[in-house]
C-alpha cells in the first residue's frame, strides 16, 4: 500500500514523520513502515506462528494505523501505540480462527487469583520464558504458549520476548496495568502446570 511512494529523509526525527503523516503525506508514513515492519512482524510472529499470517496481519495493521492517524495524540510513543494496534490485530483475526485457548479466556478469574505483589513463578526455578533460550526445549515452551488464549499470549510475548514495561503493556493492549499483572500471573501458571516436568527437573 505504502511502498510505492518516494521516501522521506530516514534521518527525520520519528515525531516530525508521525506529524507529517497526520497530514497525509504517504512518504513520511512509509517511512515510519519501513522503521517497524520488522519489529511489527517478529510481535505478530510471536502470536500466531505463520509467517504468511504475520505479514498479513502487520500490513493490516499498517493500515488500520494510517486510518487512526489522526486520533494518535502523542500521549504514548509512536511505537507503543502502534504495538495496540499490531496487537488488536492479531487478537481479532486468532478470535476469528478460535485458536486454542480462546474460550477460557475470562479476567475475572485471573483478577481473583492474583495478588500484584506476589512472586510470579517459583524463585527456586528458572522461569519458562527464560528456556526459550534452550533449543532442546523451545519447541515445548512455544507449544505451551500457543494453547494461551489469544490475551494471555499477548501479555506474556509482550512482557517476556519485547521486554515492554508493565506500563507500556497496559497501553499497548489497551487495559489497566493491574489486568496486565493478572494476565500474565495466569499465564505463568497455565505454564508451569503445562511444563511441569520441565520445572521438576531443573
Amino acid at each position: 500500500m505504502f511502498a510505492s511512494h518516494p521516501l522521506v529523509n530516514p534521518d527525520l526525527e520519528e515525531n516530525e514523520l508521525v506529524a507529517r503523516s497526520q497530514r497525509g503525506d504517504h512518504a513520511a508514513f512509509n517511512e515510519l513502515v519501513i522503521r517497524y515492519r520488522h519489529k511489527a512482524y517478529a510481535m505478530i510472529y510471536n502470536m500466531v506462528r505463520n509467517e504468511q499470517d504475520a505479514w498479513d496481519l502487520a500490513q493490516e495493521g499498517f493500515i488500520r494505523a494510517w486510518k487512526s492517524l489522526p486520533r494518535f495524540k502523542g500521549d504514548s510513543a509512536f511505537f507503543t501505540w502502534l504495538y495496540r494496534i499490531m496487537t488488536n490485530a492479531a487478537i481479532d483475526w486468532m478470535r476469528k480462527k478460535q485458536v486454542a485457548g480462546f474460550k477460557e479466556f475470562d479476567d475475572r478469574v485471573a483478577e481473583l487469583e492474583a495478588d500484584p505483589t506476589s512472586v510470579l513463578v517459583p524463585k527456586a526455578v528458572e522461569a519458562p520464558e527464560k528456556q526459550m533460550r534452550n533449543r532442546e526445549i523451545g519447541e515445548r515452551i512455544q507449544a505451551a504458549i500457543n494453547q494461551l488464549s489469544p490475551e494471555h499470549r499477548a501479555v506474556i510475548l509482550l512482557k517476556e520476548v519485547e521486554q515492554l514495561q508493565y506500563n507500556e503493556i497496559a497501553e499497548s493492549v489497551g487495559c489497566s496495568i493491574g489486568t496486565v499483572m493478572s494476565r500474565l500471573f495466569y499465564a505463568r501458571k497455565k505454564l508451569q502446570v503445562q511444563l511441569k516436568d520441565l520445572y521438576e527437573n531443573t
